[in-house]
């Protein structure tokens, strides 16, 4: 069911995105510079496209400039989280060393004492 939503979405975008594109066919001459500063430095640029390539462009710069402030946001919060990871698996190991130790004070051969892993810790 979901699967058959979505594809329609993507239907309807696609036959709004088609539409857009017919009706904007005409060219569009862009400028890059204002007209006094191209005629100051002497140089035109400016480009003709059809506007809906124009719009599309325009859409997926957008997109990008978005994705990337996002990922520039959330560095921090991969940050903490990659280290809160090093920080568990570092106790993780440290706790095992220590239960192996308390096993060793208990007299108890390791084998043995991983069979029985269940049994709660007694220190001292």
């Amino acid at each position: 069911m979901i699967r058959i939503i979505k594809l329609s979405f993507i239907l309807c975008v696609a036959v709004v995105l088609i539409v857009l594109a017919i009706a904007n066919r005409d060219p569009v001459v862009i400028h890059l510079l204002p007209a006094d500063l191209a005629l100051w430095l002497r140089m035109d640029l400016s480009i003709s496209l059809p506007l809906f390539l124009i719009i599309f462009g325009a859409i997926t710069a957008g997109l990008v400039l978005g994705f990337v402030w996002e990922w520039l946001r959330e560095h921090r919060h991969r940050a903490d989280a990659s280290r809160a990871k090093r920080d568990a698996t570092r106790l993780s190991r440290e706790l095992e060393t220590l239960k192996s130790e308390a096993r060793a004070k208990e007299g108890q051969d390791d084998i043995l004492a991983l069979l029985e892993d269940d049994k709660p810790l007694r220190l001292g």
